[in-house]
């Protein structure tokens, strides 16, 4: 981050807002930092104005959509410019990442992994959100294992997730006349609007979406009982057992979380760990898409 952060957290916190808002959505209002900080208009008024002092060129406002859009020049200066700040904030509503990110609590003697970041481009996440909002259908072009360079396809998204590292929405594929998942990286070029959604496709008729499926994980049945009783410790099970219910569309991605392969065994127990307790109950969740 380019501009300085010794700032109150709270201030950084609505440039922020600000940022990821102009980015991802392509437009900031007044109205949307006094909503989420629950400050009156001219306050609000007051931050934005504070905000294109210390960073010039970026914002410039739009007559006819009513607010500040992105410049060609727009450069993040409290931010890091990446699609999880956005799509973090969709998940928390109204909260930004953590109240305490300006005051300084880093802990001594730790370290992080920092993993790759799989690169979306604004433009993409600005019109899935738009389409995902209105009930919209979409004309992308995905690239996929079958498609390298990319197909045309018509989609009709409802819901952005994270899962297994990466960012996908869950749309209605007019092409395969079901719902699936399309990763946010393999978007080619900018979707583009095809008007309203033909037939009932959005997220109320995604019946699978709409699924609780139960995940029950074990240790390792070939490990030794001490040892089983170890990672039972260490994953929190109650009665040597692990219960996790999640959406049924998500239930390969939280295996992958957790670093189980419902397709392999591995030969050494100690590197597996865990093994599924209900595998034929989540077969029809298993498949690889």
């Amino acid at each position: 981050m380019s501009a300085t952060t010794a700032l109150p957290w709270d201030t950084l916190a609505r440039y922020r807002l600000i940022e990821i808002l102009a980015l991802w959505e392509g437009r900031v209002v007044a109205a949307q930092i006094g909503e989420a900080f629950d400050i009156g208009r001219q306050q609000a008024q007051k931050v934005l104005r504070r905000y294109r002092e210390l960073v010039p060129g970026n914002l410039a406002y739009d007559e006819s959509r009513k607010g500040f859009l992105p410049t060609t020049r727009f450069a993040p200066s409290f931010t890091q410019g990446r699609v999880e700040e956005y799509l973090h904030l969709l998940g928390v509503h109204r909260q930004l990442a953590s109240p305490f990110t300006g005051l300084g609590l880093g802990a001594a003697n730790t370290e992080a992994l920092p993993l790759p970041s799989r690169m979306v481009s604004p433009q993409v996440v600005r019109e899935v959100v738009k389409a995902a909002r209105g009930a919209q259908r979409l004309e992308v072009t995905y690239a996929s294992f079958t498609s390298p360079t990319g197909e045309e396809r018509i989609i009709v998204p409802h819901t952005l997730v994270f899962a297994a590292g990466r960012w996908h929405v869950r749309a209605f594929c007019e092409k395969h006349r079901d719902y699936r998942d399309f990763v946010l990286s393999r978007f080619r070029g900018i979707p583009e609007s095809c008007g309203d959604m033909l037939g009932e496709h959005g997220i109320a008729e995604d019946s699978a979406w709409h699924t609780r499926v139960d995940v029950c994980l074990i240790p390792d049945r070939r490990l030794p009982p001490r040892e089983r009783a170890l990672i039972a410790t260490d994953y929190g099970m109650d009665d040597g057992e692990l219960n996790l219910s999640c959406r049924g569309p998500l239930v390969l991605y939280a295996l992958r979380e957790l670093g189980v392969n419902p397709h392999h065994v591995e030969t050494e127990p100690r590197a597996q760990q865990v093994e599924i307790a209900n595998a034929q109950t989540l077969a029809p969740w298993i498949h690889w898409s």
